[in-house]
């Protein structure tokens, strides 16, 4: 089920961005037009507040139009840059309001141990989707991120690493302990203790 219309894309990107730093505003609205949607679907799966959600891909689009040079079509495509930009503005809020937290915690088991289920098939059992967003929600930053940008926009592991800031195997790392991770919490047999 689809929550969102398919992004349209601008006929030529490299065209509006020309459009845009020459001052073009019209051209701001068709690039916001077509990118703001997945730019948000990004940023609220991974805060899960719509409202801080928001505020980065306004913050997103407010930088591109005051700096369009900032984009370097080079480096990968502008849905990139902007998520990047959002995700940047969002883990410096994060980090106000979780001064203590970390971004990523160690694995105790660092050696992992072979599976019989794959985190993927824990997954497609789970029926509950508020239980596998609590979960989410629970992953650290890093591994969140990685979560949310591969298995649930479904981006390749190129331009989420390129999101994330990361290389691609860093990226990988993160994903594979994301996933074991909720494939043990959302496994039929995980008890939950309180300490």
């Amino acid at each position: 089920m689809t929550l969102w219309p398919a992004r349209k894309r601008p006929a030529d990107e490299s065209d509006l961005m020309g459009r845009l730093a020459a001052g073009d505003r019209q051209a701001l609205d068709l690039i916001y037009r077509a990118e703001a949607a997945e730019v948000y679907r990004f940023a609220v799966a991974m805060c899960g507040n719509p409202a801080w959600a928001a505020d980065a891909v306004q913050d997103a689009f407010i930088q591109l139009a005051e700096k369009p040079g900032g984009y370097d079509r080079t480096q990968g495509p502008l849905r990139a840059y902007l998520c990047g930009i959002a995700r940047y503005k969002l883990l410096a809020r994060w980090r106000e309001a979780s001064p203590f937290s970390t971004l990523e915690e160690e694995d105790e088991g660092a050696a992992d141990v072979p599976h019989t289920h794959t985190p993927e098939i824990e997954l497609a059992r789970t029926q509950e989707t508020h239980s596998l967003w609590r979960e989410i929600a629970r992953l650290p930053w890093v591994f969140r991120e990685a979560v949310v940008l591969v298995d649930i926009q479904e981006r390749s592991y190129t331009e989420a690493a390129q999101i994330a800031g990361v290389e691609t195997n860093t990226l990988r790392t993160r994903l594979h302990r994301a996933r074991k991770r909720l494939a043990e919490a959302l496994a039929p047999n995980a008890m939950t203790t309180t300490p």
